[in-house]
């Protein structure tokens, strides 16, 4: 891993730069070899053609390697003989299988599974998996750390389905409501219209309205097409290039009233979990946060627990660093089970649970909310028709009544 630093020399200069270590506490030793006092180390992504190549592995595929693996371990296999099947089972999958093979060559040379996995060129895989399996694979505790990691990586991908699912019924009733309203705004409007311009009759207020919406759609809808797709693309590179953008964006997540909840108990609940599995694997406390921080998708709370972090390794208490630190404002009952935790060192089992209820909470709330979505989405519909049926009627009542 590649750790980026801040500190001072021996003569007291400020320094700063890289040191590439298997852990923070092998990172730290070697700056303090070089005579190098840091103030906090945090990991950062090497660029490189090797790690350009690399792909993302995928929950779902982490999830079945980790427990398919965990099965054939258990039944007795070595892990090499372990590979050799998942390779033949898997065989019509070229990218998986290059995986495979090359961790099997690697292991047939006497390699462990952490080093064969660690320094194989096909997939990037989470550090916090790694090193779980690196003390796995010390403790003689394999089985049970693949079993756990699996069910993690499965319900993670199980969240995502589901989210994906529900979410998919209103986006098409929203995408056809657009494409029904654009459509008729931009032929059948102005052609009703047309009638009524050419009797002379003023149009009502509502009536102008909605034209003068028709005219602007139909002027300039490959400027409006162009500009959102502009801006969204715009967006998503400020977010993963400009730091000060992608803080701003986190934050303001966090203070939605609903949104920012969900999104707290969700990395919450992540990091709960990934550090009880680590603690439960034989970790070390410290290594395990400094590892189980950079699960954390949102800005704000990574820095906060990278803050923090830096503190655990000074001998002092997550539970203390956090609430010494300054940033996003955590959920009470996620600090008090962390309090309560290191108190009665429980940690391991007290933040496992407290992942669970995360879970649970987010999907009764994500349940309600998709719920309420449904009937919001008929309402605009309605609202957006009903207001286009009265653009054209109330000429016809006016002419009417006229004639009357």
């Amino acid at each position: 891993m590649l750790f980026k630093y801040k500190g001072f020399d021996k003569s007291g200069k400020k320094v700063k730069g890289t040191v590439t270590a298997a852990s923070v506490e092998e990172a730290g030793q070697k700056l303090k070899s070089l005579g190098i006092y840091h103030e906090g180390l945090t990991t950062t992504k090497e660029f490189s053609l090797e790690a350009f190549s690399k792909r993302q592995m995928s929950g779902e595929l982490l999830a079945t390697f980790s427990k398919e693996l965990s099965s054939y371990l258990n039944s007795g296999m070595t892990i090499l003989t372990a590979i050799k099947l998942l390779e033949n089972q898997h065989e019509g999958e070229k990218r998986y299988t290059s995986f495979l093979n090359s961790l099997k060559t690697m292991i047939d040379e006497g390699k462990s599974l952490y080093i064969a996995l660690n320094s194989q060129k096909i997939y990037a895989m989470p550090d916090f998996y790694l090193q779980s399996l690196d003390v796995a694979g010390q403790s003689g505790k394999m089985v049970e750390v693949l079993t756990n990691m699996g069910n993690f990586f499965s319900a993670q991908s199980k969240v995502k389905k589901q989210v994906k699912g529900a979410m998919t019924y209103p986006a098409i009733i929203f995408t056809v409501a657009i494409a029904m309203t654009s459509f008729l705004i931009a032929f059948v409007v102005p052609k009703i219209t047309e009638i009524f311009e050419d009797t002379g009759q003023e149009l009502p207020g509502i009536t102008q309205f909605v034209l003068s919406i028709s005219d602007f759609l139909t002027s300039y809808y490959v400027i409006l097409i162009v500009g959102i797709i502009s801006i969204i693309i715009l967006y998503k590179l400020a977010y993963a290039k400009i730091e000060g953008f992608h803080r701003f964006i986190d934050a303001m997540f966090l203070k939605v009233p609903v949104l920012g909840t969900l999104i707290q108990n969700h990395e919450l609940g992540r990091f709960s979990y990934i550090l009880s599995l680590m603690l439960s694997s034989g970790v070390a406390y410290a290594q395990a946060v400094q590892l189980s921080k950079a699960t954390f998708g949102n800005y704000g709370l990574k820095a906060l627990f990278e803050k923090a972090s830096v503190k655990v390794l000074e001998g002092n208490k997550l539970s203390n660093s956090l609430q010494l630190s300054k940033g996003v404002k955590l959920k009470r009952n996620f600090m008090q089970s962390l309090a309560l935790g290191e108190e009665s060192s429980e940690v391991a089992q007290i933040l496992e649970n407290t992942a669970s209820l995360y879970a649970e909470e987010n999907e009764d709330k994500l349940k309600l909310l998709l719920g309420l979505l449904e009937p919001f989405m008929m309402l605009f519909i309605g609202v957006v028709v009903g207001i286009i049926v009265s653009a054209m009627l109330l000429p016809i009542f006016t002419m009417t009544q006229g004639l009357n």
